[in-house]
């Protein structure tokens, strides 16, 4: 005889399988939505633009780096906020320091690293912190007392007379072994505190490392390895990327034969250049070492900073053997845990360095620049031209009233901008102009645009100066016959890229972006425009413009 299951029965079980269905689909949503929260911050390409993300969002560090003493005290930090704040910024770049970090071999404080989260995050502020671990600016000056005075533990290099020098060996396993802890320990400690925060959100991997006054060690245990044969990765690097690595690493490769092995100066020369290389590969080594186990404790992008060479300077005259455009092949196969190479900016050629830093693929980010009024300009090319993930000048805390306001407004375009950047603009780029660059010509989708200078227009007395404050500014393309126009002192035309048809300025709106979206204020179809001639942002103004184009046969 066959049972029936009463309707009432079906009913339930259907109502039963529905709820557990939603149950389950929150669970799952809950789950998705904690995995995007926690997530560390990452670089990711949003449409073709490398992005950093945190939070799941992209963000752009609009940033300023602290004067290497100023977070040493937190009392003496404290009073900088505000100034900070004023200026604009969203994120600080903050050095951590191993010899107050760890005072006593195995105990650390972390009060300074934790005071430094927490009045970050009062001021909605975001965080870099450099590791002034085993070097800072080529020296061993910020390691802790119990490494200094024990230089039968922990080796000094020495240069070519034997002579020693206050820069720790990249060759001693000892020094190696206590960076790793520490390092590793600051990280375990920020995702500790931090991971749910995500107010750190990249990290430094020492400071501006470099050898002086030689271009490399000869220590005992260098002289060896220097003697000995390439490593084998270094060379499968060459053979796999003969043909991609920087043509100055190229040069010295085809000087010597395209050797596929051999011994250091087999493979390289023997040269200076070869000195830098061979050092350039072992820094890279440790570098890599201390990152990697960093990451393995808090996954968070890691750059390494270069203190750059200059022209007809020999590698040891400068800090040889850091993260430079000539060995960039190197860094790139010793040290692969890292995620980009990243240029300090003391010289004014920033668009030849900027060129040299984003080869091979190598993600910008400018993470300390002379402060002065360029500075203000430079950001717009640096983040519009070349993608930069963004700017910090050094000594952020104690700028001239001048930059200073330049920093401010610019920093104040920048934030509005910002989204436009990652929302799947047509076309997006950055300008810089000087006296001695004063013009460009760049096509955006059936457009050409040629920008230039304000002061070409001859309209301001400040034309005839022998020398013409930077102006900058970026032009993001959001359909096809309107664009944004922001930045400080530029003129912008458009035409036809193909002379095909004649454009015309339809509209110009000066404006800001509040919460995302565009608020507009004055039209400037008069003079400001020049009856429809062009675009402009006057000399010693900022400002943001929304420009709309028609065309008519010619």
């Amino acid at each position: 005889m066959t049972k029936q299951i009463p309707d009432h029965c079906f009913l339930y079980a259907k109502r039963l399988i529905a709820i557990m269905a939603f149950v389950l689909s929150c669970f799952q949503l809950a789950i998705a939505q904690h995995s995007n929260t926690t997530q560390p911050p990452y670089i990711a390409n949003a449409n073709g633009r490398p992005t950093l993300m945190v939070n799941g969002k992209p963000f752009l560090v609009l940033g300023g780096e602290l004067g290497n003493s100023t977070a040493s005290n937190a009392a003496y930090m404290s009073s900088k906020w505000p100034l900070l704040k004023q200026m604009n910024l969203n994120t600080v770049v903050s050095p951590v320091y191993w010899e107050l970090m760890e005072p006593k071999e195995g105990q650390f404080d972390f009060t300074l690293v934790d005071s430094t989260i927490a009045i970050a995050r009062r001021n909605n502020m975001h965080l870099v912190l450099l590791w002034f671990g085993t070097w800072k600016n080529s020296m061993s000056c910020y390691v802790p007392s119990w490494i200094k005075t024990n230089p039968s533990r922990f080796e000094r290099t020495v240069d070519k007379e034997g002579k020693s020098i206050e820069i720790l060996s990249a060759f001693d396993n000892n020094i190696l072994a206590a960076d790793i802890k520490a390092f590793t320990a600051l990280m375990s400690h920020i995702k500790k505190v931090d991971a749910d925060k995500q107010t750190v959100i990249m990290v430094q991997v020492e400071n501006e490392v470099g050898m002086l006054p030689t271009a490399r060690e000869h220590t005992a245990k260098a002289n060896a390895l220097f003697n000995d044969a390439v490593p084998k990765q270094l060379m499968n690097y060459i053979n796999t990327h003969r043909e991609k690595t920087v043509p100055e690493f190229k040069a010295v490769l085809e000087k010597q034969g395209n050797k596929i092995s051999g011994t250091w100066t087999d493979v390289f020369g023997n040269a200076l250049a070869t000195d830098e290389i061979f050092q350039a590969w072992y820094y890279a080594q440790f570098v890599e070492q201390v990152t990697k186990a960093g990451k393995q404790a808090y996954n968070l992008p890691m750059y390494v900073n270069a203190a750059l060479n200059r022209p007809n300077v020999l590698p040891g005259d400068y800090p040889s053997a850091g993260p430079l455009p000539h060995v960039m092949d190197v860094w790139k196969a010793a040290a692969p845990s890292l995620d980009m190479l990243s240029p300090d900016f003391y010289n004014p050629d920033t668009k030849h360095w900027c060129n040299l830093y984003t080869r091979n693929n190598n993600v910008l980010f400018v993470p300390e620049m002379h402060f002065d009024e360029s500075c203000a300009a430079k950001a717009f090319y640096i983040i519009g031209h070349h993608a930069s993930l963004g700017f910090s000048p050094f000594s952020i805390e104690n700028g001239k009233e001048k930059e200073t306001a330049a920093l401010q407004k610019t920093y104040n375009i920048l934030s509005q901008i910002q989204p436009l950047l990652y929302i799947n603009p047509l076309a997006v780029d950055g300008f810089l102009f000087d006296k001695k660059d004063k013009k460009e010509t760049t096509i955006f989708g059936k457009y050409q645009l040629t920008v230039s200078h304000e002061l070409t227009m001859n309209w301001n007395p400040a034309a005839k100066d022998s020398v013409w404050n930077a102006t900058g500014g970026i032009i993001i393309q959001v359909a096809e016959d309107e664009f944004i126009v922001a930045g400080t002192g530029i003129v912008t035309t458009f035409q036809s890229k193909d002379n095909s048809f004649i454009t015309n300025i339809l509209s110009v709106d000066e404006g800001m972006y509040q919460n995302n979206k565009w608020i507009a204020g004055r039209r400037m179809n008069g003079d400001e425009d020049h009856q429809g001639r062009h675009v402009r942002i006057p000399f010693g103004e900022w400002g943001i413009q929304k420009v709309k184009l028609y065309n008519t046969n010619k």
